[in-house]
């Protein structure tokens, strides 16, 4: 689907780093999290909505991130969402990590649509109005 893209700066905070100064690499995933976050914030969506009297999450499913180079304390990061792939149940964000125009690493994270009912996810259809949403928010970029 990659149609256009969701953009989201942020600076490495000092603990996000380890003793030389550099973000470790769980942090990466974190900021996935926290752009998808964003970018579902900004098309009026969030993790965990009401639609039609269910509760809708989106638990991840598979994970991935390559590194290129590493991000330092203090660096401001460009992080770039796209949607790489959408099925009937299923989303795939690639979110790539650029520092001052150069790549630094990608990452890549699969959530599957869920109802949530007394403590238990059950993968159901992403309903239509969401999906529209999620690919109007791309459509142009932002």
């Amino acid at each position: 689907m990659k149609t256009g893209e969701f953009t989201y700066a942020r600076r490495v905070t000092f603990a996000e780093t380890d003793l030389a100064g550099v973000m470790h690499f769980s942090n990466y995933y974190r900021l996935m999290e926290e752009t998808e976050h964003a970018f579902l914030r900004s098309i009026g969506l969030t993790v965990v909505l009401e639609d039609e009297g269910r509760t809708i999450s989106w638990p991840r499913v598979a994970t991935s991130c390559e590194y290129r180079a590493p991000a330092h304390f203090d660096d401001e990061l460009e992080l770039r969402l796209v949607i790489a792939k959408m099925g009937d149940r299923s989303i795939t964000y690639e979110i790539e990590f650029r520092r001052g125009g150069e790549r630094i690493a990608l990452g890549r994270s699969t959530a599957v649509c869920c109802e949530m009912a007394d403590g238990v996810f059950r993968p159901t259809t992403i309903p239509a109005d969401i999906r529209s949403k999620l690919e109007a928010g791309l459509r142009g970029g932002s």
